[in-house]
């Protein structure tokens, strides 16, 4: 595996591996790798010829009220994992070199940002999408790899490729989930052994969802029940539960058209706040 921490050598190399008719795969990341992170590389390394990772914590995506400088790091830890998966290149570029001026444009998002995690981040996803262009720009993919466990980051992102006219396929990643249905997450170490032990029932009420909306039901009477039974079933405390269309995020008036749904969930525990949603 070769490192790169300059963006002119990663574009030399994507380049090069173009021009030798290479298919590249690439993996965005912030780092601190785990188990969904590990379903993309395999994933992309089973459809190109040679696979990409970056690792970079991008302030841009970081409001006010959250600590860009406490967010986990652990790159050694993380190059370890990378030659294990048999990673081609890792781009581990510094601040400063990812943002080396004072920018004259931001990418700003205007669509499919005001529910879900977007409604109380704003600003959040303009600093996705800058960042990801820049990385789409500096390794030149095919393909690249987001695990639908961040549904709202995967449909913004479908956005700006299909806007910019951008010749790059997203790959849509399925959720990894532990046996008993709870997705997983870095954050699962947070809860109690209690709270972990109900933690699951978040997905099973997200199903319970689904299967109302299959046979008919009304939007509203659907999120009634679920969030009521998320609130009998666990101890969490309901953030949001709201069904959209997809990939559009936009309010769902007829359920008979045949079109494709997101049922998606928030909940905080004690000490973590899980996420989870079911695309259909």
């Amino acid at each position: 595996m070769k490192i790169f921490h300059s963006i002119a050598e990663m574009q030399k190399v994507s380049q090069e591996l173009r021009q030798a008719h290479k298919t590249i795969g690439f993996v965005p990341t912030m780092g601190f790798l785990h188990e969904g992170h590990e379903t993309l590389i395999k994933e992309a390394k089973q459809q190109n010829d040679v696979v990409v990772l970056s690792i970079f914590v991008n302030p841009l995506q970081f409001g006010p009220n959250e600590d860009f400088d406490a967010y986990p790091r652990d790159i050694k830890r993380d190059e370890t994992i990378a030659r294990k998966l048999k990673v081609d290149y890792l781009f581990y570029p510094a601040t400063e070199e990812m943002y080396k001026s004072e920018r004259a444009t931001l990418i700003k998002v205007e669509k499919r940002v005001d529910v879900l995690c977007g409604k109380n981040r704003p600003g959040h996803f303009d600093g996705v999408a800058t960042v990801v262009m820049k990385l789409f720009q500096i390794v030149m993919p095919h393909n690249v790899y987001f695990g639908m466990k961040d549904a709202q980051q995967v449909a913004v992102l479908e956005g700006l490729i299909t806007d910019y006219h951008l010749l790059i396929n997203l790959v849509r990643v399925n959720t990894v989930r532990e046996h008993d249905g709870l997705a997983k997450s870095s954050r699962n170490v947070y809860l109690t052994e209690e709270e972990r032990t109900e933690a699951p029932s978040l997905y099973r009420a997200l199903l319970l969802g689904k299967d109302k909306i299959l046979k008919g039901e009304e939007i509203d009477n659907v999120t009634q029940f679920v969030a009521k039974w998320i609130n009998e079933n666990t101890q969490a405390q309901l953030e949001y539960l709201e069904i959209l269309s997809y990939p559009t995020l936009a309010k769902v008036t007829d359920t008979k058209k045949q079109e494709s749904l997101i049922i998606a969930v928030a909940a905080k525990y004690s000490k973590a706040r899980l996420i989870d949603n079911i695309v259909f």
